[in-house]
């Protein structure tokens, strides 16, 4: 049991260590308030929760085996990051136009909810994610366990070890928030993040 723990921990780092689009979206929040930025780690947290429970029923190979529903959750995906993209893009020109404090005043009092849907929304599009869920998690339950709370429960100490290493996304990113929300730095940043969830999000489209 210990052994699997261990390759199951280190399998999820490798995993969380790979850039994607949640990747993307927590840091591009973490500028905005440390707040935020966890908040959106824990949308999308339950986001892998809830995926690892879908896959633990069964439900994600129905998923899988029809092209139907692949392809309208692929376009509700794709969808859900070219207007996360737009967003940046927008918020990146207004601090052009010198609205930025305008802007983060505005942020601040939108943070949470708003934060936390994001996080949820970006992981639950996702149809890469229901998928994973189902081909990584029966790899790691023990010979004999019961299936359906093994994988329940791996799916939440997924989750759970996912928020503690987002968590420090969150928190470098805070500690650099002087200097990276600087207008001309902000700016940057939310071009290059904008510009990469739009990438994303027709590349998700795209794929056959």
């Amino acid at each position: 049991m210990l052994s699997t723990l261990l390759a199951f921990i280190g399998a999820c780092t490798l995993i969380a260590a790979s850039p994607g689009p949640s990747t993307v979206l927590i840091v591009k929040q973490s500028l905005r308030s440390r707040r935020s930025g966890f908040l959106t780690v824990l949308g999308n947290e339950t986001g892998v929760f809830l995926w690892g429970v879908v896959a633990a029923l069964g439900l994600t190979a129905l998923l899988a085996a029809s092209e139907v529903a692949y392809g309208v959750m692929r376009f509700a995906g794709a969808l859900v990051l070219v207007v996360f993209g737009v967003q940046a893009l927008r918020r990146a020109r207004r601090s052009g136009d010198g609205e930025e404090a305008e802007d983060f005043r505005e942020s601040r009092g939108r943070t949470g909810w708003a934060a936390y849907r994001g996080g949820l929304l970006l992981n639950l599009a996702n149809p890469k994610a229901a998928v994973f869920a189902m081909s990584f998690l029966p790899q790691f339950v023990p010979t004999g366990a019961p299936h359906l709370p093994a994988m329940i429960g791996l799916a939440a100490l997924w989750a759970v070890y996912e928020v503690g290493y987002y968590g420090l996304y969150v928190w470098f990113v805070g500690r650099l928030r002087n200097v990276l929300s600087r207008a001309g730095a902000r700016r940057r940043l939310e071009q290059v993040s904008g510009g990469v969830l739009l990438l994303l999000g027709v590349r998700l489209a795209l794929e056959g």
